[in-house]
């Protein structure tokens, strides 16, 4: 997905004529009688996504908007519509202008590394008040998303990942260091390399950095489980399925990442990725064993299945210790948190009041939905350990996604203000501009967020 879609000014091309429900009573009163009794014997009532064929000499389509334009309002045209090309008639503003070309290049996007595509999506001449830079800043990330979460395993396990974290350093001059193997026992990182070392394609943690050290700190973590069978607690087939998807995390910080520094804004960014695949071997770590994270606390195993909050255990630790003003991780980490919210919605947990209101703000006007969840400190204790300093589940099967942040916390410094976002990651059926499979959710949210503290 990119900007392709979108095209400079031609002489021919199809008016599309764009109405919200409020306004078809009005817009009809002005059409020609052919035309106004064409739109009623169709049915037509401007819903959002509604498309109708005019009639006349001039081709033109007639959508429909429901109450309002956002950036899905013609999503759902580059792939329905006749190939050609098409212009927006009558007049948007200059945030309406920029949401219908980002949302028409977001429905532009296929995956097509493996299948040709059949046709050539329709065209858009790019609407005159629209904010070029940034709807391909936000087309380019999102797509950076969806093709990291929809390449499977064989082509995208942690050596690819760190390669395609290494191209967007590249792409903007940012640092990336990556130790892989053997060598993170050396640089304290155990949690990683217990998860990862039954894999034939090693783990490794990948370090970008980039912007003035004198700018405000902001450091993205993203849980890089390029697979997950489960490890010994095996997941059953069903489960297993899509589990090419649990590297989200680490597709979300990057892509964020990617937002930040197109943008260039004046902050100092940080993504750590642990990288990793989930395997099954003679030497893969086993439930109730007792692993030593970077933090210096030890966690009993308690499944085997819970390993994206072990690998994130040392990553958080890490980000910490430079003292970020904002912390905030992604990760594909609980089916509890699908349970209780659904795929669209991320559950998203703060340590910090204002924070969390804030983010929740910026969510609901990006149209960029999340729920925030609690950080119960009183089910804490549901995660001792006998032996150890904290085990990787709890003693029931309640609020898991609670749980999973609960231990999150134990390794993130009370002083630094963070987010966590447990997120699906993925569409589970087709919709305008959403096509099935991975998907990014809440960067238009977030990259709000981090602006206000650029400075």
């Amino acid at each position: 997905m990119s900007t392709d879609s979108l095209i400079e000014p031609i002489d021919d091309a199809i008016a599309i004529v764009a109405v919200r429900k409020s306004e078809l009573a009005a817009w009809q009163q002005q059409q020609a009688e052919p035309i106004r009794a064409w739109v009623i014997s169709c049915g037509f009532e401007a819903e959002a996504h509604a498309v109708l064929r005019l009639p006349g000499d001039k081709p033109a389509v007639l959508i429909g908007l429901g109450d309002t334009i956002d950036r899905w309002s013609f999503a759902g045209l580059p792939q329905s519509l006749p190939e050609g090309v098409y212009r927006i008639d009558g007049e948007l503003t200059d945030e309406e202008a920029t949401q219908a070309a980002l949302g028409w290049a977001l429905g532009s996007y296929r995956f097509t590394r493996y299948k040709k595509p059949s046709r050539d999506v329709a065209q858009l001449i790019w609407p005159s008040k629209a904010d070029r830079a940034q709807v391909a800043r936000d087309a380019a990330s999102m797509a950076l998303v969806r093709d990291l979460i929809n390449t499977p395993t064989n082509d995208l396990g942690p050596s690819q990942l760190a390669d395609a974290a290494q191209a967007v350093a590249k792409e903007f001059g940012a640092t990336c260091n990556v130790t892989v193997g053997d060598a993170l026992l050396t640089e304290n990182y155990p949690a990683v390399h217990a998860v990862g070392r039954a894999a034939t394609n090693a783990p490794r943690l990948i370090d970008i950095a980039w912007g003035n050290a004198a700018h405000p700190k902001i450091t993205l973590v993203g849980k890089g489980v390029c697979f997950d069978t489960g490890g010994l607690d095996i997941k059953p087939s069903s489960g297993m399925l899509i589990m090419k998807k649990d590297m989200g995390g680490a597709a979300h910080a990057l892509a964020l990442g990617r937002m930040v520094m197109a943008a260039k804004l004046p902050v100092r960014l940080r993504v750590i990725i642990p990288a990793v695949e989930n395997a099954i071997a003679g030497n893969a770590m086993r439930p109730l064993d007792v692993l030593q994270t970077r933090k210096g606390l030890t966690v009993e195993v308690g499944n085997t299945d819970a390993e994206g909050r072990l690998i994130l255990s040392d990553a958080l630790a890490l980000a910490c210790e430079d003292k970020p003003d904002l912390l905030i991780d992604f990760a594909t980490l609980t089916g509890a948190a699908r349970v209780a919210l659904g795929p669209d919605l991320p559950a998203m947990f703060a340590n910090d009041d204002a924070l969390a209101a804030e983010l929740e703000n910026d969510a609901r006007e990006t149209g960029d939905p999340l729920w925030r969840l609690p950080l119960h400190s009183a089910y804490a204790k549901d995660l001792d350990s006998k032996i150890a300093d904290l085990n990787n589940i709890s003693s029931n099967g309640f609020a898991g996604a609670i749980y999973a942040a609960l231990f999150m916390q134990r390794f993130v410094d009370p002083a630094v203000k963070w987010i966590h976002l447990d997120t699906y990651g993925w569409n589970s059926k087709a919709r305008p501009g959403r096509p099935e499979g991975g998907e990014a959710r809440n960067l238009f949210a977030l990259y709000r967020l981090i602006a206000r503290r650029a400075k």
